[in-house]
């Protein structure tokens, strides 16, 4: 978009830049139009694909190698939640963001669980939709403070879940329980830094550590984690 800063590894002008190439997911024909025409207008991304439903993802996701996938979720035959999850479960997966008309719908909570990076709303102005896009292939997700903020403080913790979660972080040393709480917060990993007083490789390296010790797919899902535990 003009006007728009590039995020650094997103140049195009840069030698061997490559832009993010996108595959969009969902059952509207004319919303995937939509999406394609604008998101392919943006700087620094490539629509390769698009699937009409959910059972269509494996093989678009096969042909195209996406990076980002924009998920719809609710489709007639296999829905955006189940869709993410196997795609996730899939060897070097692509980030998933999911999209939808339903800012209160407790599926946007399952999906990130079930392995997205974030979620939008349908009405996102474009600009911010493509800006999405760049920022979930940088490696950070799409955590929208008011609305996250809203599911989470809305449904209600599951039988056992405060529990699981408080034991999942007695497995973490003190600094990177700090960072689960931190990403909880809504943080990103440079403000996480600041605030914890560690250089950004630290907290980088933390992050990484968290995902391994406690099988997370993403960011995403710690901060499902710290709001579970009661940290936020």
């Amino acid at each position: 978009m003009a006007g728009m800063t590039q995020p650094a590894g997103l140049d195009p002008s840069a030698s061997g830049f490559r832009p993010v190439r996108v595959l969009v997911v969902d059952d509207d024909a004319l919303v995937r139009a939509g999406l394609t025409m604008m998101l392919d207008g943006a700087a620094g991304i490539a629509v390769v694909g698009e699937a009409a439903d959910g059972d269509e993802v494996p093989a678009a996701a096969d042909a195209h190698g996406p990076d980002v996938v924009l998920m719809d979720l609710r489709m007639p035959r296999v829905d955006g939640i189940t869709a993410t999850r196997r795609l996730r479960a899939r060897p070097r997966p692509p980030e998933i963001i999911v999209l939808t008309t339903f800012d209160t719908d407790e599926n946007i909570l399952h999906a990130l669980r079930a392995g997205a990076s974030g979620f939008l709303l349908k009405d996102t102005p474009p600009a911010r939709i493509a800006e999405a896009v760049r920022q979930v292939a940088a490696g950070e997700p799409i955590l929208s403070p008011r609305i996250t903020r809203r599911l989470m403080d809305r449904v209600a913790v599951q039988a056992g879940a405060y529990a699981q979660a408080r034991a999942a972080l007695a497995t973490l040393s003190p600094r990177e329980r700090d960072v689960v709480a931190a990403i909880g917060q809504g943080r990103s990993n440079t403000e996480t830094a600041t605030a914890l007083d560690m250089t950004l490789a630290t907290v980088k390296s933390h992050v990484s550590h968290i995902l391994t010790k406690l099988a997370l797919d993403n960011r995403t899902q710690i901060a499902l984690l710290a709001h579970d535990a009661g940290l936020v």
